[in-house]
């Protein structure tokens, strides 16, 4: 437990009603997201103490500060959304209900969250709001008679896309099949052929160990894991426990840029073509959370690699040398 998280709660019971006399015994306020370090933190801590009816606000906050504009680094963004409309059936429709009025550009992402929530019928939810998003009927069409696929069938080595919208999920739901499916990516952090790959089992590696080092209940699922996954996955699996209880996260980053260096020596153009890294999926969080740390904000409980991914920063970290 974070030692921020332990003075909240010792501040929570020392002004709770209990101690408080009736007069001064009010509810506390609803914490108003303006930056986008606060949507961070209540993602973060979501799954802890869920309050599904604060997704339209939150959903309207994260479209006001502009975090859906790069739809490529939205992907830990839209599959919270997602696991939040999937986690709740009985209420989705009432949520994506008081989500409108919005954008037409903040319409994709409901759009793609509500085919990532997992829910079977989520064709026929998605149908319902169609005549409420006119300039979005393209798209409309892709994901309700096309190949606009649900998150469950996005293959884990399409791009880093994909492994943060796994990892939106579970901060939304706390379910293990987006963590089993993270996991089954680390099959690629041995590939020695294809930087693309690599690199995306790289990230898997590096985000289950640094979330794993915080967090006993992933770290429990991941020590599950090891009796049910191929020989080929569990190598690297048990380095990321072994990272994780030990706290040796750079161990994860070094093995990495070595296996990127060892490819960039064979002559892979894709190696050192830089275009590709910035192309390969932006994550906001990696870059927040080197802005947080520099400022002090990860010891008040805003996570550092809440999704996976290669952000700018995490492409300076993980690029190979020129």
């Amino acid at each position: 437990m974070r030692i921020s998280t332990t003075l909240a709660l010792l501040a929570a019971i020392a002004l709770s009603p209990a101690w408080l006399s009736p007069a001064l015994a009010k509810d506390p306020p609803e914490q108003e997201f303006k930056k986008s370090e606060q949507i961070l933190k209540w993602i973060n801590d979501y799954r802890k103490d869920p309050e599904p009816n604060r997704l339209p606000e939150i959903f309207h906050a994260m479209g006001d500060l502009g975090i859906f504009r790069d739809l490529d680094s939205a992907g830990v963004y839209i599959g919270f959304v997602g696991g939040v409309i999937g986690s709740n059936p009985e209420r989705a429709e009432r949520l994506i209900s008081r989500m409108f009025p919005m954008s037409p550009e903040d319409q994709v992402v409901l759009i793609r969250a509500i085919a990532y929530s997992g829910l079977p019928d989520w064709k026929d939810l998605l149908q319902k709001f169609v005549e409420r998003m006119p300039a979005r009927m393209v798209l409309l069409r892709k994901y309700l008679y096309g190949d606009g696929k649900p998150l469950s069938d996005m293959p884990i080595d399409d791009g880093a896309y994909v492994l943060d919208a796994l990892w939106g999920y579970y901060y939304a739901t706390g379910y293990r099949e987006p963590i089993e499916r993270i996991v089954g990516a680390l099959a690629l952090s041995v590939d020695k052929n294809d930087v693309e790959k690599l690199t995306i089992g790289s990230m898997a590696k590096w985000t289950l160990a640094t979330n794993a080092s915080r967090e006993k209940e992933l770290l429990d699922i991941l020590n599950e894991e090891m009796n049910r996954q191929p020989t080929v996955v569990r190598k690297p699996l048990r380095e990321v426990i072994e990272a994780a209880e030990t706290f040796e996260i750079g161990k994860i980053r070094k093995e990495a840029l070595a296996s990127i260096d060892e490819l960039k020596a064979k002559g892979s153009e894709k190696s050192r073509n830089y275009a590709w890294w910035g192309q390969v999926g932006q994550t906001a969080l990696a870059l927040g959370c080197v802005g947080a740390a520099a400022g002090g904000l990860v010891v008040a409980g805003i996570p550092c690699v809440v999704g996976g991914a290669i952000s700018s920063a995490a492409l300076k970290y993980f690029a190979p040398e020129p």
